[in-house]
């Protein structure tokens, strides 16, 4: 079945990160801090963490946006 942009959980997007190389490298709060490289460019993206709880649609945009990676390839899965 296909993602959608309406049940994303935090675990699920740490997930699909780490299979395009981002590795963690701190936590500040509630907020899991990766960083990697997309696109020749390095980047940091930051992933809130409440339990197992869904992702809002705009939180899930924000983070695509910061890793780099086209979107079909995050709905596509």
């Amino acid at each position: 079945m296909p993602r959608r942009v309406f049940n994303w959980t935090a675990e699920d997007i740490v997930r699909f990160l780490k299979e395009y190389g981002f590795v963690h490298v701190h936590t500040r709060g509630s907020h899991f801090i990766y960083q990697g490289k997309h696109g020749g460019q390095p980047r940091q993206v930051s992933v809130p963490f409440h339990g197992s709880r869904v992702l809002k649609p705009r939180t899930l945009a924000g983070i695509i946006r910061q890793s780099g990676i086209p979107k079909n390839e995050w709905v596509g899965r």
